[in-house]
C-alpha cells in the first residue's frame, strides 16, 4: 500500500534528503546576483543566475558580517553554502555561508557598452530635450494595461487636471517587450497626443532590460512629442531615462510632470485678474488727470485771463519803450542846445553832424516802434482767434446744441441720465428745458 503523507511531512522529508546528500552541501555556486534585497533584520535575499537558469538564495546576517564588500545586482560572485528546503512554502533555496566577488555581470557590461555608444551619438544631450506642454489635452501612456502604472497615472491626472489618457498597451518585460514598447510609442505619435509617458514598476536589471534596448531608446528620441520616462524606482536608471525629455522616479511623479495642478492654475488666474484690475485702474486715473488738465486749459475763463495778462504785458512793455525813447531824445536835445552856444567853428560842424545823426535816429526809431506794435497786435489777434476756436459755444453757430444735466454740467453720456430727469438744451439763439421720457445706450 502506498505511503500517505501530509504536505508538511513531504517537505520535511525533502529537507532531510537535502541535508543527507553530500553533493548538495559544502559547494560553491558561480553566478550573477539579481533582485538583491537586504531587510532591517540584516538578512539578504537575492537570486543567483547564469545564462540558462537561476536559484533563490539567502544569506543570513551572521554570514553577511563575514564578507568585506556590499553585494549588489549584476555582480558576479562565487557563493559557498548548502541547499535547503523552506518547509512552510515548499520551495528550496541556497543558503549562502560565504561569498566572494568574481567580476561584473555580462548584462551590466552590455548596458555600459550600449550607453557609451548612444551617448557618443548625442542621444542623451540635454540641449536636444524638449519642454513639456503646459496644458496637454491628451496624454499617451505606454505600459502594461494590468500594472499599477496606469492606475497611478489615471488617479493623479484626475485629481490634478482634466486631461484625456490614451493607453497603448505594451509588454514591459521578457522577450518581445522592446518591440512592443516601440510600437506603442509610434502608435501614439500617429494618433496625435501632446505628451507620452513610458513606464513600468521597479525590478531587477533583467526585469527592466527592455527599456535598455537600443530600438526603445531610438524610438523615444524620434518621437514627435515630448516623452517622460518612468521606469523602475527612484534609484533605478535605464537608457530610456537618459534619452527621454524628462525622467520621473515614479508613475505618480510622471503624471505630475505631465499636467499642472488646477488649483495652481486658479490661483494664477486670480493673480492675473487682480493685476489687470490694478493696471486698468492706474490707466483710468492717468487718463482722468489728463482730461482734467485739458479741461482746465480749454476753459474759456482761463483763456480770457491768459489773454488779459498778455495785454497787460504788452502795455507794460510799450510804456517802458516810450519812456526810454523820450529820455534818449530829451538828452540829445539838451546836448544840441548846449553845443549851439559855443562859438568854435569846429564845434558848429560837430553840432551839424549830430543833428544829421539825430534826424537819422528819429527816422529809425519810428519804424522800429511801428514794427514792435504791429508784432504785439498780431500776437493779440492770434490769441483771440485761438480763444474763439476753443470756445464751446462757437460750434452752436454750425447747428450743434449744448446739453446740460440737472446739475448744470455738460452731458457727454446717456449713462448718467435717468428717465424722468430734466435737461437744458442750449442752441445758438436761446435755450429750452426738456424732460427725459426714454433713453437708449449704444454699445461699441
Amino acid at each position: 500500500m502506498s505511503e500517505r503523507l501530509t504536505v508538511t511531512e513531504l517537505n520535511t522529508r525533502v529537507k532531510e534528503l537535502f541535508s543527507a546528500t553530500p553533493g548538495l552541501n559544502g559547494i560553491w555556486v558561480i553566478g550573477e546576483i539579481s533582485n538583491f534585497k537586504m531587510y532591517t533584520s540584516g538578512h539578504c535575499y537575492f537570486t543567483i543566475k547564469d545564462s540558462s537558469s537561476e536559484i533563490r538564495a539567502v544569506m543570513f546576517k551572521s554570514a553577511r558580517s563575514r564578507i568585506d564588500f556590499d553585494p549588489k545586482d549584476s555582480m558576479k560572485i562565487e557563493a559557498y553554502g548548502h541547499l535547503d528546503m523552506y518547509v512552510e512554502r515548499g520551495s528550496y533555496q541556497f543558503i549562502v555561508e560565504s561569498m566572494k566577488k568574481s567580476g561584473i555581470g555580462d548584462l551590466f557590461l552590455k548596458y555600459e557598452e550600449l550607453k557609451k555608444k548612444l551617448e557618443a551619438e548625442g542621444l542623451f544631450k540635454q540641449e536636444r530635450k524638449r519642454p513639456l506642454p503646459q496644458y496637454p489635452k491628451t496624454i499617451g501612456v505606454v505600459t502594461s494595461p494590468t500594472g499599477a502604472v496606469i492606475h497611478d497615472i489615471l488617479t493623479t491626472t484626475k485629481r490634478l487636471y482634466p486631461a484625456d489618457i490614451l493607453l497603448a498597451p505594451a509588454q514591459v518585460q521578457g522577450e518581445g517587450a522592446a518591440q512592443s514598447i516601440v510600437n506603442g510609442i509610434r502608435l501614439l505619435n500617429s494618433v496625435g497626443v501632446d505628451v507620452i509617458i513610458v513606464g513600468r514598476g521597479g525590478g531587477s536589471l533583467e526585469d527592466l532590460w527592455a527599456f535598455n534596448e537600443e530600438p526603445v531608446v531610438r524610438a523615444i528620441v524620434a518621437s514627435e512629442v515630448p516623452v517622460i520616462s518612468s521606469v523602475g524606482h527612484e534609484t533605478d536608471f535605464t537608457l530610456a531615462d537618459f534619452a527621454a525629455d524628462m525622467r520621473a522616479p515614479t508613475p505618480t511623479a510622471a503624471a505630475q510632470f505631465a499636467v499642472r495642478d488646477k488649483a495652481e492654475i486658479f490661483r494664477q488666474l486670480d493673480d492675473f485678474r487682480i493685476r489687470s484690475n490694478k493696471a486698468l485702474s492706474a490707466v483710468t486715473d492717468r487718463m482722468r488727470a489728463r482730461f482734467n488738465t485739458a479741461e482746465a486749459k480749454l476753459s474759456p475763463k482761463r483763456a480770457l485771463e491768459r489773454l488779459e495778462y498778455l495785454g497787460m504785458r504788452i502795455d507794460e512793455l510799450s510804456l517802458k519803450m516810450v519812456s526810454a525813447v523820450n529820455s534818449k531824445v530829451s538828452g540829445m536835445r539838451s546836448r544840441f542846445a548846449a553845443a549851439e552856444k559855443r562859438p568854435e567853428l569846429a564845434l558848429k560842424a560837430s553840432i551839424s553832424r549830430r543833428r544829421s545823426e539825430s534826424a537819422s535816429l528819429f527816422t529809425r526809431v519810428d519804424p522800429g516802434m511801428k514794427a514792435i506794435l504791429t508784432k504785439q497786435e498780431h500776437r493779440e489777434s492770434n490769441l483771440s482767434a485761438r480763444l474763439d476756436a476753443l470756445n464751446p459755444y462757437s460750434v452752436l453757430d454750425r447747428g450743434y446744441s449744448f446739453v446740460a444735466g440737472p446739475d448744470g454740467r455738460a452731458v457727454t453720456s446717456v449713462r448718467g441720465l435717468a428717465v424722468g430727469s430734466q435737461i437744458t438744451v442750449r442752441m445758438r439763439d436761446g435755450r429750452i428745458q426738456a424732460d427725459i421720457t426714454d433713453k437708449e445706450e449704444y454699445h461699441e
